[in-house]
Order: C-alpha cells, then sequence, then structure tokens
C-alpha cells in the first residue's frame, strides 16, 4: 500500500476497525475513507455499491460485523447471521466491481468445528460440527470465506480472509447482555469491587456508561456488598441470604480454554497481511489455506486461570465460584498461527500488560 492509497476500513468505530484506524494513521496512511452506520448502511446493496463507485476505494479492511459472546450469539440467531451475511457479501461485490486491489476480510476463530483438534490450522475448516451456541455467527463468516476464495478464483481479484483468535482491547464492549468473556469479567470485577466498598452510587455510574446490569448479577453484587457490611441494593428482586458467600459467580465450569490477542496487535498483523510485496502476497493468496490465515497469541489459558487474573489486575479480594448449569462453549480454542510466524509476525502485547491497559481504559 502507498502511502497516498485510499484505503477504507468498513466498521472503524468497532473493536478492530478502531484499532486499524489508530494503526494506519500511527504509520502515515492518511487517505483514509470511513462511515458511520447513519451516512452508509452496510445492509443496503444500493447504498453501498454507490458508496464504492463514488469513492472508488484501493484497499479494503472489511471490519464491520455484528458480534457478540454466548449469550448473544444465542438470543440473536437470526440478527448474527443475516447482517453478516449481507454486509460481507454487499463489500466483496462492491469491491470486485469497482476493482479494488485488495481486501481483508475479518473472521473469526470460531468458523472451525467444535471438536476440532488443536491447536487449529486452516486446513481443518469444514471438517466437523460447529459449536452449536454461535452457528450462525460461524456459517456467515465461512461463507465470506468462500466467497473471496470464489471471487479469486473466477475473477482474479486478490481478497484474503483472516481468522483471529479472541480479541480484547480498547473500544471493546463492555455490555454484559452482548460481550465476549474477557470484557464481560473485567467489568463483572470491577463491580464486585465496587459492591464490596458499597460504592452503590459508582455502580449506577457504570451502568449508565456501559449498559444494564442484569438481575441475576445485582443479585451476586447484593449479597458481596451485604457479606461486607453494606447495604448495597434493597430494589434487588432475588432473595438474597445475608450469610451468603462473597464470592462472584461467572457462567461455566471454568475449564473452557481460550487463546486472547490485544486488538492492536491484530491491527498491527493486518496491516502486515495487506502491505506485503505483491510476490509474497500473491503466493500467500495460492498456498495459506486458499486464501486464509490465523492470526494469534499462541497460547491459551482456562477460563478459571482468566478469572484469577483479572481479579488480580482489577482488585477484587473476594472469591470465584462457577454455575456449571450455565454453558461452557467450545472446549478449546487455540489456533495454530505458524503460517503467519513464518512470514516474519508475532505478537508483541502480553495478556497480562493488555489487560492491565484495558482496565485503566475502560475505567
Amino acid at each position: 500500500m502507498k502511502k497516498k492509497s485510499i484505503i477504507y476500513i468498513a466498521g472503524h468505530r468497532g473493536l478492530v476497525g478502531s484499532a486499524l484506524t489508530r494503526k494506519l494513521k500511527a504509520e502515515g496512511w492518511s487517505n483514509l475513507i470511513t462511515r458511520s452506520r447513519k451516512n452508509l448502511d452496510l445492509t443496503n446493496q444500493s447504498m453501498v455499491e454507490a458508496f464504492f463507485n463514488d469513492e472508488q476505494p484501493d484497499y479494503v479492511f472489511l471490519a464491520a460485523a455484528k458480534v457478540g459472546g454466548i449469550l448473544a450469539n444465542d438470543t440473536y440467531p437470526a440478527e448474527f447471521i443475516y447482517n453478516n451475511l449481507t454486509i460481507q457479501t454487499n463489500i466483496i461485490h462492491a469491491a470486485w466491481k469497482t476493482g479494488v486491489k485488495r481486501l481483508l476480510f475479518l473472521g473469526s476463530s470460531c468458523i472451525y468445528p467444535r471438536d476440532c483438534p488443536q491447536p487449529m490450522k486452516e486446513e481443518y475448516l469444514l471438517t466437523g460440527p460447529l459449536e452449536p451456541t454461535n452457528e450462525p455467527y460461524a456459517v456467515a463468516k465461512i461463507a465470506g470465506i468462500k466467497m473471496c476464495q470464489s471471487y479469486n478464483r473466477q475473477y482474479g481479484t486478490k481478497f484474503f480472509a483472516v481468522m483471529p483468535t479472541n480479541l480484547y482491547g480498547p473500544n471493546d464492549n463492555f455490555n454484559l447482555k452482548t460481550s465476549h468473556v474477557l470484557p464481560a469479567l473485567i467489568r463483572k470485577f470491577h463491580l464486585a469491587k465496587l459492591a464490596a466498598k458499597g460504592d452503590w452510587e459508582e455502580i449506577k455510574r457504570d451502568e449508565s456508561s456501559f449498559g444494564p446490569i442484569p438481575e441475576d448479577i445485582i443479585a451476586n453484587l447484593t449479597a458481596i456488598g451485604r457479606y461486607h457490611g453494606h447495604n448495597i441494593c434493597d430494589t434487588a428482586t432475588s432473595p438474597i441470604n445475608s450469610n451468603s458467600s462473597p464470592a462472584l459467580t461467572l457462567w461455566g465450569t471454568g475449564s473452557s480454554r481460550r487463546e486472547f490477542l490485544h486488538v492492536d496487535d491484530l491491527a498491527d498483523a493486518c496491516v502486515f497481511i495487506m502491505n506485503m510485496e505483491e510476490e509474497t502476497y500473491s503466493s500467500l493468496l495460492s498456498v495459506a489455506g486458499q486464501t486464509l490465515i490465523n492470526i494469534g497469541y499462541g497460547k491459551d489459558i482456562s477460563i478459571k486461570e482468566l478469572s484469577v487474573l483479572i481479579r488480580d489486575i482489577v482488585g477484587f479480594e473476594g472469591e470465584i465460584a462457577f454455575d456449571d448449569i450455565k454453558p461452557d462453549g467450545t472446549p478449546q480454542k487455540l489456533l495454530d498461527s505458524s503460517k503467519l510466524s513464518r512470514l516474519g509476525w508475532k505478537p508483541k502485547i502480553s495478556l497480562e500488560d493488555g489487560i492491565r491497559h484495558t482496565y485503566r481504559q475502560r475505567s
């Protein structure tokens, strides 16, 4: 990419899109095109095609998507499959029609089978059943990968798909009804710390900033507050035993293992791939899992271990309990990122440092 190339970042206000925007600006790319949802409805094909015809971008980072954790995927499956299929179809097709030089499609590690061998290699795609809790989202992302492959095969485009592992960092979603596990844990431990201090006013301010606190969590915070001698919330509708343990209760067994990558590392990897020399990029398209490459941190951690790490960073001094009636999701999700490593890219931000930075910025 030349410094004056026209670059469109779809989804520039999201976790990934905002990181890409920061990265590109910091490294001197100045001709960046962005549009808010208010100004460009990516589910509207005619609006997307008119936008591409008017702006004629040279490069496209397709980071726009509807995303969320287990609860959100399980609650809104139709929205996850419809919105993601529509957005990516409109953008990929318009990119081909207007002659975009390169497109980078952002997928997700959830595309791989639920019981996939670990670590997950690109060639394991479509070798087994998907995790039921996020199947609609995964199917949409797989369709995006196949669309890139198909357009490359039929039209000679240079559209590439990258599959990042679980992401976190600045501009993450901390809404407890729609967030992924890491930001949800940060917020829950922060609220538990406030409850132990009896700071209900700060809890209410947190709610106004990051979204409503579900009733079961309000009940849990109230129990923690009363254990420490504070009357946190008299309006909680769930019955509270004043002798309840001060433990913060989390979903699942805590045994599931996840890999986490700071979003600034992902942005660095995406720019690294998009900015490759033509010979390297073309070679990558032909051999890397048929236009697919993983981007991971290289290590995973159990949800229980992650919970302890976040608890200590946030400063909550209580215990942790797990509700094993709630789902764990896929038992393990660790990417094999060796293909990208061989090309010369590696992550720079440690998990502990990344969580500390994310918590400081959020607070």
